[in-house]
């Protein structure tokens, strides 16, 4: 969509945008929130076989050397006056076989590995990656576990001196693949699966147990749990649960050209498979070089990742008032309502309609909008009669987790925008974020997500200003902040330890 003013002339030439969505992976895990996101692969169960396959939490272990000798207490007595009472002797730690991942960076479109692509990156010949990263304490047990001597690693391992170091140093140096506890995994890194199999994303498995990747690594301790987030705490499967975010929604100009008068219909535009990047041509309105795409099959790829994870979440860019007018051009949008159903057999489960076009049908088609989605089962949120009902949450019960996610929007709330008596979208406000973000966990909600239209189009990353309004975000108590509007991937901030 545009910046522009509604009704502003479109300097642009009609195009298609394709919405890009990001799988996260999220849990309660003693009382930290573990996200993740990742891209598509391989399916271990009997579902589809593409999905995103990735993991975050933000749980960070103190760990030590498996067999490192502790302190005794005779050491710490031969410096005490001898008046001192003697110092009890601590225990060991108990060591137990610990679920370990291999992970990469961010960004990898990696999505699952397998012993030889090891032993290629150990040999110098495992292409994109150099170097194997493990954390110190933990790399006699992890090259154990995948079969590797210390001895062969030779010059191609880098020791961390803890998961975070880890994590920190997968996102400067992308040509590094690491492995980490499956509980130590962080918002930073993206968890690849091991033979195919994946412990994190939407096709995971759901008991531990049958994860076969473990090293024998100290175990997480019964009074850990539920402690402060410094505390290793057991990573669960079964009470994960995912989502996936994609950005605007669109339903007028060369979308309902394509779905209405070229009669591909209203699943096509969920129905997208894998793709490669063939080259590039001149050139966009914008002076731009435009990539040259080709298709590499897997069609329902698409679909299959919207539909498997347990909450599917998109930006409703623009109404489907019960009066809506093509536009084949310019910058006032309205979508016919029947175009929903595709939204809706795709797995889209929630909206925000807090976004730039959202009054282009009138204040009317704002409610008509939210009745439509409505009656294909997707609830909408951002908007409303009034400001109180546009700031309401979302709220959804997942793994048994009370979540909800907030919507505002920048851009156009001056036009859009609801008041205390009247229809509009949410406007994006310091003070509301802050009240609504409270009054969200003050009704219970363990996960809060901001969910803000923010931003300038076409550009790689966000503003000063957008970055200020992030952390106040964090700061107020959200746990995820992901914003829409941007119609660029851009990049990615964990503030806090929180995305």
């Amino acid at each position: 969509m545009t910046n522009a003013r509604p009704g502003q002339a479109d300097q642009a030439q009609t195009r298609t945008v394709w919405v890009i969505g990001v799988i996260a992976t999220i849990a309660i895990v003693g009382g930290a929130i573990a996200l993740g996101m990742g891209g598509v692969g391989p399916s271990p169960s009997p579902a589809p076989s593409k999905a995103f396959a990735s993991a975050a939490t933000t749980a960070v272990s103190q760990t030590k050397v498996p067999g490192t000798p502790t302190p005794t207490s005779s050491a710490l007595r031969t410096m005490a006056p001898s008046s001192a009472l003697p110092t009890a002797t601590p225990s060991p730690e108990a060591l137990a076989p610990i679920a370990i991942v291999p992970v990469a960076d961010f960004r990898s479109t990696a999505d699952s590995i397998i012993a030889a692509d090891v032993s290629k990156v150990l040999a110098g010949s495992g292409g994109r990656w150099k170097t194997l990263e493990l954390v110190a304490s933990q790399t006699d047990a992890v090259l154990g576990s995948i079969g590797v001597m210390r001895s062969a690693v030779g010059t191609r391992l880098v020791e961390a001196p803890d998961a975070a170091t880890l994590m920190a140093d997968l996102a400067t140096h992308r040509d590094r693949l690491a492995f980490m506890r499956a509980d130590e995994v962080g918002p930073g890194v993206r968890a690849l699966g091991w033979n195919g199999v994946s412990l994190f994303g939407t096709h995971r498995l759901k008991v531990l147990a049958e994860w076969k990747l473990t090293a024998i690594l100290p175990a997480p301790r019964a009074e850990d749990v539920g402690t402060p987030a410094t505390a290793v705490v057991p990573y669960d499967p079964a009470t994960t649960w995912t989502m996936f975010v994609a950005g605007d929604l669109g339903f007028d100009r060369m979308v309902a050209y394509v779905v209405k008068d070229l009669k591909e219909g209203v699943d096509y535009p969920y129905d997208g498979g894998t793709a490669k990047i063939a080259g590039t041509v001149c050139c966009s309105p914008f002076g731009w070089r435009l990539p040259t795409i080709v298709s590499t099959g897997h069609r329902g790829a698409m679909r299959d990742l919207i539909s498997s994870a347990d909450l599917a979440l998109a930006n409703m860019e623009e109404p489907t008032p019960d009066r809506w007018v093509y536009h084949p051009h310019g910058t006032v949008f309205t979508g016919d309502p029947a175009l929903l159903a595709g939204v809706a057999r795709a797995g889209i489960d929630v909206v925000s309609c807090a976004s730039t076009h959202i009054g282009d049908g009138g204040k009317v088609g704002i409610l008509q909008t939210v009745a439509s989605l409505a009656r294909y089962g997707i609830m909408a949120f951002g908007c409303g009669k009034n400001l109180a009902a546009a700031r309401a949450p979302a709220v959804f019960e997942l793994g048994g987790t009370k979540v909800a996610i907030l919507g505002y929007d920048s851009i156009s709330a001056n036009y859009y925008g609801a008041t205390a008596t009247t229809i509009g979208s949410a406007p994006l406000t310091a003070r509301s974020v802050k009240a609504d973000v409270a009054a969200a966990r003050a009704a219970g909600a363990r996960v809060v997500i901001v969910y803000p239209h923010w931003g300038v189009e076409y550009e790689f990353g966000p503003s000063a200003y957008q970055k200020q309004l992030g952390h106040l975000m964090i700061d107020a108590g959200a746990d995820i902040v992901i914003g829409n509007h941007g119609h660029w991937v851009q990049s990615v901030e964990i503030y806090k330890g929180k995305p």
